[in-house]
């Protein structure tokens, strides 16, 4: 198939799906553009309802399988496309929406909660680390951004598909982890536990925050514990991808201790 206006209602759709988090739960689809982005979805077990790709697109050396492949028009590419620099593939796939109860928790379980954090960068980095660390679960909760928007997918350079993620009231999150016999560690400057010196082996969840409010009162009053990554310099807060990157890497490294 070839579309080459870009107002063919089709393209209309995937730019709905790409701005519309209300359409993307509507229809239980998103998008993800870029061709490693989209390998890194199908070598994950995910199949694009539909590949979109321009005849300026650069070749490859084989085609990820797909229920349908369309080229469209350079102008209706670049209409869908919300890169800088585009390289011609963009894919819609299914989102694989999780239950938190329905998670299956093994001893040594690493969950990363991130609350209220917006920034589709931040979040994106939060799950590219989470997938390099080998972090079970990722939870968003409060007002933090769409784990399945395609800017979220771009930031984190397709692992939104390796790595399993859950949206949930943080309520239910509390009640979950308790429930699991998880320890919960909220990450907050004021805290007087510095990382290093707090037990991240076993089941463990951590908690961290937006940068400009930092975790709500909820998290800092029923967490099992507060930990600190110690500042030296004129800033009171790290950037939340970082801290969340540092943590990680922590428990990572307890571990990996014999």
């Amino acid at each position: 198939m070839y579309i080459a206006s870009s107002q063919n209602p089709r393209i209309k759709h995937v730019v709905r799906l790409r701005d519309d988090r209300r359409e993307r739960r509507r229809t239980g689809l998103t998008v993800a553009e870029g061709h490693d982005e989209i390998r890194m979805a199908t070598t994950a077990g995910h199949v694009p309802v539909t590949i979109f790709t321009s005849p300026e697109a650069a070749a490859l050396d084989e085609m990820p399988a797909a229920g349908e492949v369309v080229t469209v028009s350079q102008a209706a590419f670049r209409k869908m496309s919300y890169r800088e620099n585009p390289d011609g593939w963009l894919a819609v796939f299914r989102i694989r929406y999780m239950e938190l109860d329905k998670f299956q928790v093994g001893d040594g379980c690493l969950v990363m909660i991130v609350e209220s954090v917006e920034k589709p960068g931040n979040l994106g980095a939060i799950l590219r680390t989470a997938d390099a660390a080998g972090v079970d679960l990722v939870i968003s909760c409060g007002t933090s951004g769409d784990l399945w928007s395609p800017n979220v997918i771009r930031a984190s350079r397709g692992t939104a598909f390796t790595t399993r993620g859950v949206e949930a009231d943080s309520v239910d999150i509390m009640r979950w982890l308790k429930a699991q016999g998880i320890r919960s560690l909220a990450a907050t400057p004021s805290a007087t536990t510095v990382y290093t010196s707090a037990d991240m082996r076993g089941r463990i969840a951590i908690v961290v925050g937006s940068e400009d409010r930092g975790l709500s009162s909820f998290w800092l009053s029923g967490a099992d514990a507060q930990i600190s990554i110690p500042l030296h310099g004129s800033v009171n807060s790290l950037n939340v991808s970082v801290a969340a990157a540092i943590l990680l890497y922590e428990a990572v490294r307890q571990r990996s201790q014999p």
